[in-house]
C-alpha cells in the first residue's frame, strides 16, 4: 500500500461503484445480499485508512533495534575473522628460466632477479600484494620493515 492514500481511495471508489451497482440491480428485482463485495471493499479501505498511522510509530523502534543488532553482529563476525590464519610471503624478485638452466644450478650458483639491489621487497598476504618493505636483521633473525602499505582502494583496482 502506498503512503499517499491512493490505494485506499481506489478501493473506496471500487466499493462505492459496486455498492451502486448492487443497489441498481436490487431495484431491478435483485437483493443487495447477492453482492457483498462493495461493502467489503469499502470496509477494507476504511480500516486501512485508520490503521495507516500506527506503522510509522513502530518503524522507528524497529529501525533502532536493527541498528543496535547490526553493531553487535558485526563485532561478533569480526572476532571470527580475526582468528583465520593467512600466509605471509616476502618476494625478493622473479625470473624466468628454462628447465635446462634450472637443472644446471649447483651450490653457489647465482640466480639473477628482475629487481635491483636495494629495491623494496613485496609483502604478499595469500598471494595479494599488501605492502613493500626492506629486510632488517634483529638478534640474528630476519625481519621486514614496512615502508609502503598498499591502500584498500589500490588493492581493489589491481583485482580488476
Amino acid at each position: 500500500m502506498s503512503n499517499d492514500g491512493t490505494n485506499e481511495e481506489d478501493l473506496s471508489a471500487w466499493g462505492d461503484a459496486l455498492a451502486e451497482q448492487s443497489e441498481a440491480e436490487g431495484d431491478a428485482g435483485g437483493t443487495s445480499d447477492e453482492d457483498p463485495w462493495g461493502e467489503a471493499l469499502s470496509e477494507q479501505a476504511e480500516a486501512e485508512a485508520g490503521a495507516k498511522v500506527e506503522p510509522d510509530i513502530s518503524s522507528a523502534a524497529l529501525d533502532q533495534l536493527a541498528s543496535e543488532r547490526g553493531e553487535g553482529a558485526s563485532k561478533v563476525d569480526l572476532d571470527v575473522l580475526l582468528d583465520i590464519p593467512v600466509t605471509l610471503q616476502l618476494e625478493i624478485g622473479r625470473t624466468k628460466v628454462s628447465i635446462r638452466n634450472l637443472l644446471s644450478y649447483t651450490q653457489g650458483s647465482v640466480v639473477e632477479m628482475d629487481r635491483l639491489a636495494g629495491e623494496p621487497l613485496d609483502l604478499l598476504v595469500n598471494g595479494t600484494l599488501i605492502a613493500h618493505g626492506e629486510v632488517v636483521v634483529i638478534n640474528d633473525k630476519f625481519g621486514v620493515r614496512l615502508t609502503d602499505v598498499i591502500s584498500p582502494q589500490d588493492r581493489i583496482k589491481k583485482l580488476k
